[in-house]
Formats: structure tokens, sequence, C-alpha cells
């Protein structure tokens, strides 16, 4: 990334254009000219580190061998082969479910297939740079291999792709993040978080450390996420864009963090988000970004 550039990241690709985390995403948020790309990753029966969100087969993205909709989920991913899981189409979403009327915008790419990393590193090309997630949840530690072994294929891969100068490993789970920088220490981490009422990672009204945390606790930390990141030794913390304040902004950045939250759709609040001085935003929209950047005197490359 050049130096000053505003960090804006294609979140699964350009998730708002085209089907989420499929190599056709991925071109036009290249083309698009983003800093990053951001992806997910899942562990094949054989081992093959390939880009999925969900640990199984989502039927709302997902069609069959046989061109149907899949109608329930499932099968997990780590108990197929590469071969088997490239002969589903991920082209599209299920026009009758719910989660395609988030996304109108979304154009089909019929035949597109759940890509490699190592393919998607041959379609960025050198300038792109990868923010790349472990997923794993430790509430559901059967569906995904162990965080330890999840961390060691992702940075085997990201070495064999030559890619680690530009990679950073990001996870909700931080035991993953922990492990890989343990293997791989030129491996940027990113501690993902989020405190919702549907969804919460760092557990500030628990009586225990979240799960989430790899062991830190919170309370040791007086509180504060952004120190907490740092003593998971992360380089940057992309909390859930709503979590965000001009204060824990400021108090990250001053503990040597970048902060770049996630996913921003609507330009007013990235506008917003930027003006708190954030390093970089997580968005399914680039394009929606690049006005709201030139306007503010910022480039994503």
């Amino acid at each position: 990334m050049a130096a000053g550039a505003f960090d804006l990241q294609g979140h699964r690709g350009t998730r708002g254009l085209a089907p989420e985390n499929t190599l056709a995403a991925f071109k036009i948020a290249r083309d698009l000219g983003v800093t990053t790309l951001e992806t997910d990753l899942a562990i094949t029966s054989d081992d093959a580190v390939v880009i999925s969100h969900d640990p199984i087969l989502n039927p709302d993205l997902t069609r069959g061998p046989d061109g149907q909709w899949l109608t329930t989920p499932g099968p997990a991913i780590r108990t197929l082969t590469l071969a088997d899981l490239k002969r589903y189409d991920i082209g599209r979403v299920n026009p009758a479910s719910k989660y395609a009327q988030q996304f109108p915008e979304q154009k089909p790419v019929d035949g597109q297939r759940f890509p490699t990393l190592a393919e998607v590193f041959v379609l960025a090309g050198p300038e792109v740079r990868f923010n790349i997630e472990i997923k794993t949840d430790p509430n559901k530690p059967d569906l995904t291999v162990d965080p330890a072994r999840f961390a060691r294929f992702a940075v085997d891969a990201i070495r064999k792709g030559k890619a680690a100068d530009r990679s950073t490993l990001q996870s909700f789970d931080w035991r993953g993040l922990l492990e890989a920088k343990k293997l791989a220490p030129e491996i940027a981490t990113g501690c993902l978080t989020i405190e919702s009422n549907n969804f919460d990672t760092v557990g500030r009204a628990g009586s225990r450390p979240s799960p989430w945390l790899a062991g830190l606790d919170l309370a040791v930390h007086g509180g504060s996420v952004p120190r907490l990141a740092k003593a998971a030794g992360c380089a940057t913390w992309s909390p859930f864009w709503r979590n965000i304040d001009a204060g824990n902004v400021k108090e990250a950045q001053a503990l040597g963090l970048k902060v770049v939250p996630w996913t921003v759709n609507v330009p007013a609040e990235m506008s917003r988000l930027i003006d708190l001085g954030v390093d970089g935003l997580i968005t399914d929209y680039p394009g929606r970004a690049l006005p709201v950047l030139a306007a503010k005197g910022l480039k994503a490359r």
C-alpha cells in the first residue's frame, strides 16, 4: 500500500455487485482499485485452503451439480474434497431467499466455483493486498479444523503464494491469530470484534472472559478492546462499524494499531468514520467509497 493511502477493502470481493467470495467478485474489486481484497477461508477434507464465508454449504448461495438450489444447509466443507466442492455453483443468490433482497445490485455470474486461496493470489496481481479471515467458532468446534491447524494451513498457503508481506490474517476467534503469530511473525494479524445484541465476541457483561478472545481477559486490560487487541499482538483492530467512536479510534492508534471497521455500505457513514480518523473501511460497495475518499483528498492506491 502506498504511503498515506487509505485502506479500502472489498468485502468478500464486492458482495454488493457480484456473487460473494468468487473470482468474479475479486476481479471487480481489483479493477475498481481497492487496496485490499477481504475474504474468508475454509479447509476441505483433503486440506485444500479454499474461499468461503460459511463452514457449511449455504443454500442461499449454492446450487448442486444438478443445477438445483440446495434445500438445506450443508454438508460441512471440511467433509468434502476439493474436487467435490468444485462441483457446486456459487454464481448467484437464490432469488427466493431473504439474503437476495439485501443485494439488489448484485449481478449473477453463473458457473463460479469455490476458489482456492492460490487462485485468488494469481487473479489479484502484484498491487493488491489481502485480508484473510480464519473462520473458526469456539462454540462450534466440530465444523472446522481446530484453530491451530487452521492457522498453519493459512500460513503455509500465504507463504506458498509469496504473499506474506501483503497479507493480514484476521479472525473473531483470536486463538488462531495467536498461533499464526508464533508460526509466522512476518504476517500481520487483525483482531475482529463485535458488540451487538445478536453477536458479541467481547463479552463485556460476562463474568468470565469471552471464549473468542484466546484466554485474554478484558477486565485485566481496563475494559479496553484496543488494549486487548494490542495484547493479542494484532497490527489492526477491526470492530463492527457501529462500535466505533472518536475515543476508541484515538486510543487504538495511540497504541500503534490501525483501525479498519467492517462492514460499511452507506456513503454518509463512510464519511463519518473517515472523519473520526479510521485507517480504512471494509465494504460490500467499494465503488461507493471512491467518491467519498476523493472528496476528502484520499486515495486507495
